[in-house]
């Protein structure tokens, strides 16, 4: 087993050195960069700056966020239930296969095609107009915080949609099946029997797509170029424009704090129920 033991850490260095030189010590640097002053010294002042210039952007990319996760976590329940409970056959097998698609799709990629579908003379707009729904002159478009939204709402939905879909298709079908000869319809059989039993799977699924979101540049950059915005563009703009390291690594730990409370939330939350009697 000794003589094992080399072996087995020399299989695992490249993958190690590779965790520390692009993870591990970026995160350091950002952190001591964040607390030091441009002299070299301990200091908070970047974090004053960095609340006295960006509150506003700060909250907003909560707001934009959590809004977002919301209505991630109600069309992934929507999605899974109906893929689980839904009569139709055809319809399940054309929804299965069409709310996959914007997991291949990278985000700047997304942002891009929402650029043109949510423009004032965009897609959306122009076939509203034909159909004689509204008239585009006296529309202004989608490309601000609403087009953030929807961009993020659709690009992650079929990630969490996913997770639930695959641990609703994995429970004991029995209890539905005494939910359906009791008369419960489909809606009461998803908020009553699956969504507590998923509820776990689910949050798991939202938090992870609360922190890419957290992460995402190209969207907002692309999408709404006005004031407010999400911290990543602030932090890609300290950095380009003035070389402002110290502040750019604050909002990042501003941003680690946000996605670390959520992380806490959840374990506590965890804890709590397996203490529970």
């Amino acid at each position: 087993m000794s003589d094992r033991r080399p072996l087995s850490l020399l299989l695992v260095a490249p993958a190690l050195a590779m965790v520390l030189a692009l993870f591990v010590y970026p995160l350091g640097y950002s952190l001591v960069s964040a607390f030091t002053s441009p002299s070299g010294e301990p200091s908070l002042d970047n974090f004053i700056k960095t609340f006295d210039l960006y509150t506003t952007d700060i909250v907003f990319t909560v707001v934009i966020v959590t809004l977002s996760a919301a209505l991630i976590g109600l069309l992934a329940a929507a999605i899974g239930g109906y893929l689980v409970l839904g009569a139709h056959p055809a319809a399940v097998s054309f929804v299965r296969w069409l709310y996959r698609w914007p997991l291949f799709i990278p985000f700047i990629v997304a942002a891009q095609c929402m650029r043109t579908f949510l423009a004032k003379n965009g897609m959306l707009n122009n076939t509203l107009d034909t159909l004689g729904l509204v008239d585009v002159a006296g529309l202004s478009g989608l490309l601000d915080w609403r087009g953030i939204i929807v961009t993020f709402v659709w690009k992650e939905t079929p990630f969490v949609a996913l997770l639930v879909s695959g641990a609703m298709a994995a429970l004991d079908r029995a209890s539905i099946e005494a939910a359906r000869n009791l008369g419960a319809g489909a809606l009461r059989i998803l908020v009553e029997i699956l969504l507590p039993q998923v509820a776990g799977v689910m949050t798991v699924g939202l938090i992870l797509a609360f922190v890419t979101m957290l992460s995402v540049l190209s969207v907002p950059i692309m999408i709404s170029g006005g004031s407010p915005t999400m911290i990543t563009v602030d932090m890609a703009f300290r950095v380009n424009s003035y070389s402002d390291y110290g502040v750019a690594n604050a909002l990042g730990v501003v941003s680690y704090l946000i996605a670390g409370l959520v992380a806490w939330v959840y374990i506590r939350r965890n804890v709590a129920g397996e203490g529970a009697p």
